[in-house]
């Protein structure tokens, strides 16, 4: 989970604001809250450093760091150089020169990120009726299990029918095919583990190739060709979506 970018001596400072924005960018593209978020500059810095900062995430107990950006200047390279003996410089044909390059470093703490993911999902939602659900509002493109596919009932070709989507969907997305219980059962169960769509084939899905497409945190559900699908679910749980929104 950590990053080393090497760069020209005299750049790091640029290359050091470039990635504190840059993190602070992807984070907010989870969807957990862009006022959660916050830099903490470091004001005494390690005796190698010229520059660090801290990304951190509102937690219920407070703020608490979830990201490291630092501007660790030659030193890493500069030891290794001194305790290998090996020279270890590079030659910049645009400068024509050699030097040590600089290093910016990234560093992601992999339990505090899972905590503040988890932390701004789980919810345990009072419904109409005053039934109520246990939510887990996973970043879609986090979710393990990106939709479930779900036949209405064990017969009259809905088994079959969800067969074929589970085939059409299983090699690009995380699936699960799950027919035990009521459908309203298991909307309960995907809702707890973070499902973001939950996929219903049913008597028409039979007659006409489209089936009920539900969604995780609204519970809207729509009514979608299953030639649609992998387009729709690609479009909001995959993470080439959010890198190429980053891109931008």
């Amino acid at each position: 989970m950590e990053m080393q970018f090497f760069v020209r001596p005299g750049d790091e400072l640029r290359w050091f604001e470039y990635w504190k924005e840059h993190r602070l960018r992807w984070h907010k593209a989870l969807g957990l809250g862009d006022e959660k978020y916050r830099y903490h500059d470091h004001e005494k810095l390690a005796h190698y450093a010229n520059a660090a900062t801290d990304i951190e995430f509102q937690m219920p107990f407070g703020f608490k760091e979830v990201e490291g950006i630092h501007s660790r200047t030659n030193f890493d390279l500069s030891q290794h150089e001194k305790f290998s003996g090996k020279k270890i410089q590079y030659f910049d044909p645009e400068l024509n020169q050699s030097y040590t390059p600089y290093v910016i470093e990234t560093s992601i703490g992999v339990d505090r990120m899972f905590l503040s993911v988890m932390c701004s999902s789980y919810e345990e939602q009072a419904l109409e009726g005053g039934d109520t659900r246990v939510v887990l509002h996973l970043p879609k493109v986090l979710a393990p299990v990106k939709c479930a596919i779900l036949p209405l009932v064990r017969k009259d070709g809905m088994p079959e029918k969800a067969h074929e989507i589970m085939n059409l969907l299983k090699f690009d997305f995380a699936c699960q095919y799950d027919e035990k219980d009521s459908v309203g059962k298991r909307y309960r169960r995907h809702d707890a583990i973070g499902t973001p769509y939950c996929i219903t084939i049913d008597g028409q899905t039979v007659e006409d190739n489209t089936v009920t497409l539900r969604d995780r945190d609204t519970m809207q559900q729509q009514r979608v060709a299953i030639a649609d699908l992998p387009a729709i679910i690609g479009r909001e749980c995959s993470l080439n979506t959010l890198l190429r929104r980053l891109a931008e």
